[in-house]
């Protein structure tokens, strides 16, 4: 059963990754038509959620990020949690490779960036932009490649893209951070408290969850923090050990649930309302600007060279491990998908560089983001598919003299 709940996961998975790849691209055929005025007024309007005397009044692309968005980054937590306490990072070796890999792509890209400052001019204050990895996306990627390639990969990606963008929100709370509001914060850490000892005390109802879950969730909100990372602290509080009464574990229960609406709704909204780019009035010296190249370059080398070559040093150190039946090139090809930067690191280009959404800095940040990106996601699939055949091959050379000799 839990083999093919496990094949039912990923395939699900996969099918995900080809609607947020279409969405995506649907994103952008219709930013450059002549709909994109209408695209970038719908996702600049203002949506109105009042119960009582709580009323949120937020765009619909903030509505997306922060709202619809907390519910993937949930689910990524229970995924964690799972994998840290009975799956792949049991192994503290296991847990310890992506941590310090995703330090060292965070590293990597800063330096990458600033190198490319000293030569070209561009603004030091974007140094930031190309240190996040997008978890959906990379994920959705690793997906459509994944296939013969062993599991571990992904619960590495997944883990190193989370430690990456908790990474990303400190950053924004140290750099950026104006007007978070410590109350609302101190009060949804109350609750979480709570509910973490609660759930190890008695049995919890699936309403108190999912009423505790929007609490928090509000109480993020009203503080200014990204919701991403209470998010996946609500996650670390979902009891992994299975109920006497029905011998079902609540927080697979809640993976087994959420995945879906996440696969097929979430992300794909959220590719459709973050992936459009208008090329409208573009030349080509703003393609090469040094804003660009330098953001550009920091997602694609900076964090191929920081990912990788950290997980080489902690593994030569000893004190971590590769993932559970993977080779180096494969973990390369992962390294490779963390370019994929988009969101996060749109969202921190906005605040590096305030200003109207269609200036020029914004322009180009866009822009590096998005080469960066599509450089990264490209390299990825062509190393994991050529990583794949070659497994492949072995395993079928391996298995040769087993079928001649029977």
């Amino acid at each position: 059963m839990a083999r093919k709940n496990t094949l039912d996961f990923l395939r699900t998975e996969t099918a995900s990754g080809a609607v947020l790849g279409i969405a995506a691209l649907a994103a952008l055929i219709v930013a450059n038509s002549w709909w994109s005025a209408d695209y970038f007024a719908w996702l600049k309007s203002y949506h109105v959620v009042q119960i009582g005397p709580i009323r949120l009044e937020e765009q619909i692309s903030t509505w997306i990020k922060e709202g619809l968005m907390a519910v993937f980054f949930l689910v990524v937590g229970l995924e964690i949690k799972y994998e840290i306490l009975r799956g792949e990072l049991s192994d503290p070796k296991k847990l310890a490779t992506p941590i310090i890999a995703a330090l060292g792509g965070m590293v990597g890209p800063a330096l990458v960036y600033m190198a490319v400052v000293g030569v070209l001019g561009a603004p030091t204050g974007g140094w930031p932009i190309p240190l996040a990895t997008d978890i959906a996306f990379a994920l959705a990627v690793f997906a459509m490649v994944a296939r013969g390639l062993p599991p571990s990969l992904r619960i590495f990606l997944l883990t190193l893209a989370i430690v990456d963008d908790l990474g990303a929100i400190a950053l924004i709370a140290i750099l950026f951070s104006r007007e978070m509001v410590v109350t609302p914060l101190l009060w949804a850490a109350g609750l979480l408290a709570i509910g973490a000892v609660w759930a190890q005390r008695m049995k919890i109802p699936a309403p108190f969850w999912v009423f505790g879950f929007l609490a928090v969730w509000y109480l993020t909100v009203e503080s200014g923090l990204s919701t991403s990372l209470t998010a996946v602290a609500f996650a670390m509080i979902v009891p992994v050990r299975p109920r006497r009464e029905d011998n079902q574990s609540p927080l697979k229960e809640a993976m087994h649930d959420l995945h879906p609406y996440v696969a097929f709704l979430v992300l794909p909204l959220f590719a459709f309302a973050k992936a459009g780019v208008s090329f409208q009035g573009l030349s080509l010296e703003q393609a090469f600007a040094p804003l660009v190249v330098g953001i550009a370059l920091g997602l694609f080398f900076g964090k191929q060279i920081g990912v990788f070559g950290a997980a080489r040093l902690a593994s030569w150190l000893k004190i971590g491990a590769k993932p559970t039946r993977s080779t180096w090139l494969e973990v390369y090809g992962v390294a490779l998908l963390c370019g994929l930067g988009f969101t996060m690191s749109l969202f921190i280009g906005i605040l590096a560089f305030p200003g109207d959404i269609d200036s020029v800095a914004q322009t180009e940040v866009k822009l590096g983001v998005l080469g960066g990106s599509i450089l990264s996601a490209i390299a990825g699939c062509l190393v994991l598919n050529a990583a794949a055949r070659i497994r492949k091959r072995k395993e079928l050379a391996e298995a040769a003299p087993d079928t001649v000799k029977h």
